[in-house]
């Protein structure tokens, strides 16, 4: 029998751990979470609809102070690494990310923990905040670079396809949250991918793809469409 291998990978080096404190864009900054400077606003924001909790393992929080509490745990860790995500229309916080399952030595990187509030939701400043963060993995030496959810959880498969991410399967019974059975989609996108994407998003968040009024001219799903390797056929089903 033949023997196979994978592609020799000459000069490839593990990436560093992630450390920057802050990714900023145009319509986005991301600041590492700090419950003392973050956690008011962000519960301010996040009481506007509890189902934005509806796949997370917690959540949602009856008092400010117990989301204090929480952001205080989380803001302490590496793996999780959280960023809350700034509007820099109007300066106000209105959501958190994170990075996890941190692998340098093999060169993975997931996004998790994504909560957007109503008002950062569908908006320039919650996609180029995804986009600042693939961005800094992608340049950092990271190879892959995953999105992980409930697979019930139909607003985040839709986002994982629009930012360019192919399906790879859904893993059955894969955990348990708040009680009940989890199968989790998983997606990626790896560093063969990117620069293609990377320019997708570059053409999506130029000035000059939006009118007068804001309204989007070529759409980012349309754009990342070309580079997805793989559809995910849940959503294909629902057109």
């Amino acid at each position: 029998m033949q023997r196979r291998f994978g592609e020799l990978l000459p000069g490839w080096r593990p990436p560093a751990a992630p450390g920057p404190d802050v990714l900023e864009g145009r319509h986005a900054r991301l600041e590492r979470l700090d419950a003392e400077a973050h956690a008011a606003d962000l519960f301010r924001a996040n009481s506007a609809d509890d189902a934005i909790w509806d796949y997370l393992p917690y959540g949602p929080f009856a008092s400010a102070a117990t989301y204090h509490r929480w952001a205080r745990e989380m803001a302490g860790q590496a793996d999780p690494f959280f960023y809350a995500i700034r509007d820099l229309a109007t300066g106000h916080l209105g959501g958190v990310a994170s990075w996890l399952r941190i692998t340098p030595a093999q060169g993975t990187i997931e996004v998790g923990h994504i909560n957007l509030a109503p008002e950062l939701q569908r908006g320039r400043a919650a996609t180029e905040a995804m986009w600042l963060m693939m961005d800094w993995a992608f340049a950092a030496g990271y190879r892959r670079y995953e999105w992980k959810c409930d697979a019930l959880n139909l607003p985040s498969r839709r986002a994982a396809q629009r930012l360019g991410f192919s399906y790879e399967g859904t893993f059955r019974q894969a955990a348990v949250v708040k009680g009940r059975n989890r199968d989790t989609a998983w997606f990626a996108i790896t560093d063969q991918d990117w620069p293609a994407l990377a320019e997708a998003f570059r053409v999506w968040l130029d000035p000059g793809n939006f009118t007068a009024e804001g309204a989007q001219i070529e759409r980012l799903s349309d754009l990342t469409a070309l580079v997805r390797v793989s559809s995910d056929p849940v959503l294909a089903e629902l057109r």
